[in-house]
């Protein structure tokens, strides 16, 4: 088995700009590195089959009847349309500074 996990408490409590008393590291040190030690455990198991994903629930679209596409303008028509347009792009006002 390997080296069981430490974690220097003073350093972590510097780094966070923490005044701890010499009880509450002597109890967060043990805190953290069970939670360290916890880590290789679940180190250990065999993901190798497991599918990542995104979220913990698998999701999907769910489409109605009416949202599939329909009929389209093709961009010159769309282009000849709008009141201003510069190089095949339609120019909008600015509305933000």
């Amino acid at each position: 088995m390997s080296k069981p996990p430490h974690i220097d408490i003073d350093y972590v409590a510097k780094l966070a700009r923490l005044d701890l008393t010499e009880d509450e590291k002597t109890r967060l040190s043990a805190q953290l590195d069970d939670i360290l030690g916890y880590f290789d455990t679940l180190n250990a198991v065999n993901v190798e089959a497991v599918e990542p994903m995104a979220h913990a629930h698998r999701i999907c679209n769910v489409w109605r009847e009416g949202d599939s596409s329909g009929p389209t303008y093709s961009p010159e028509i769309l282009v000849r349309m709008a009141p201003v347009s510069h190089a095949n792009q339609i120019v909008v006002p600015k509305v933000v500074e």
